[in-house]
């Protein structure tokens, strides 16, 4: 935890999570709950990848406050900080999916880089305006992406802290205009920033528009697993419980205005993934004729710009804030099967018609 002149009147104060009802936010919210004393206002605008369901485990419980709204709300965000003062402000809220930012990059430029502008500023008036111990105890902790950094070659040494930020895609361009800011309001103004830059997350609650939910829903309905181009595209796997306590442990002692990069240690091809999920799927709900999963693998025309390899050095954070992740990626997607296996009500809500039309436009 941060060391406070008062820790039980700090721990007594929330944490203002953003979009706190989406896949990465939601995990955090209720690993949060299951690790740390504190609070938590949960605000998020509910689009498409924000759903209340995620938190629903949550209900009831006096130390959870939600709050429907937009970041780039200005003058709601300003009423919200100063209605609740946080000790900390965790910012998830994003719009996150590559090919989305492709169709249309309008949203990403308004949330990721217009919208985290409105927050920075909220956030400043708000720190200037707090009691001494309390300024000096506040963090503001910028949750980013490993795209940022660009593409790597099969050679090239995994993306470190000091990488030069080279995005290729418009949302990865949106997510590194953020970082900028976010830095320059900690060297201009010296607000109390924190950034991390993860690799890609896995897990429970994420919506089945990203490649690990996707194949598990359409491999269960007998429909085909699309791979973009040859499906070597290299990612590093983050399991996202990992990826929460490694934000954690960074809000409790991260030097502030350091960033800290945040990876799973594995480095997996998209077609070995695909296949690996398969081979899952056929040990725990085997098809009814009996064929293997793998059989529907189907190769689509590659995006636009498809980076070819991201991967995280996470040394920093291993040496300086003494963190590792806790899943292999054997163990990690294990869980995460058997999680969408055991909740096939939840993929059913979220899998709208609007999100069917979205997946045949994606990949006819």
């Amino acid at each position: 935890m941060m060391a406070t002149g008062s820790a039980d009147t700090d721990q007594a104060r929330p944490v203002l999570v953003t979009g706190g009802a989406g896949f990465i936010g939601a995990n955090f919210v209720l690993d949060w709950f299951g690790a740390e004393p504190s609070p938590v206002v949960t605000l998020d605008k509910l689009t498409y990848a924000g759903n209340l369901n995620n938190l629903v485990g949550l209900q009831g419980n006096p130390r959870h406050t939600f709050v429907r709204g937009d970041i780039c709300d200005a003058d709601l965000v300003r009423a919200l900080i100063a209605r609740v003062k946080p000790r900390a402000i965790l910012n998830f809220a994003a719009e996150s999916h590559v090919d989305r930012s492709i169709h249309g990059p309008e949203d990403f430029i308004t949330t990721n880089i217009a919208g985290t502008f409105r927050l920075l500023e909220a956030a400043r008036e708000y720190w200037l305006d707090l009691p001494a111990p309390e300024r000096e105890h506040f963090r503001f902790l910028h949750v980013s992406t490993d795209e940022v950094y660009g593409s790597l070659t099969p050679t090239c040494a995994p993306f470190s802290e000091t990488n030069r930020y080279m995005p290729n895609s418009p949302y990865s361009a949106s997510k590194a205009a953020s970082d900028h800011l976010v830095r320059a309001w900690h060297h201009t103004y010296g607000l109390p920033t924190l950034i991390t830059n993860c690799s890609n997350n896995y897990g429970p609650y994420q919506f089945p528009e990203k490649l690990i939910p996707l194949v598990i829903d359409r491999a269960l309905n007998g429909q085909p697993l699309p791979i973009y181009g040859d499906g070597q595209q290299v990612r590093d796997w983050l399991y996202v419980g990992d990826h929460c306590s490694a934000i954690r442990r960074v809000l409790a002692a991260g030097a502030v205005g350091e960033t800290y990069n945040i990876g799973g240690n594995n480095e997996k091809a998209n077609l070995e993934v695909v296949k690996t999920i398969c081979a899952i799927l056929d040990g725990l709900r085997p098809r009814a004729d009996g064929r293997p999963y793998a059989e529907q693998i189907t190769f689509v025309k590659d995006r636009p710009g498809h980076d070819r390899r991201y991967a995280i050095d996470a040394d920093k954070i291993r040496r300086d804030l003494n963190w590792t992740p806790s899943e292999t990626f054997e163990t990690g997607i294990a869980k995460t099967v058997d999680w969408y296996l055991n909740n096939s009500d939840w993929i059913a809500n979220v899998t709208s018609g609007a999100y069917r039309d979205w997946v045949q436009k994606q990949y006819a």
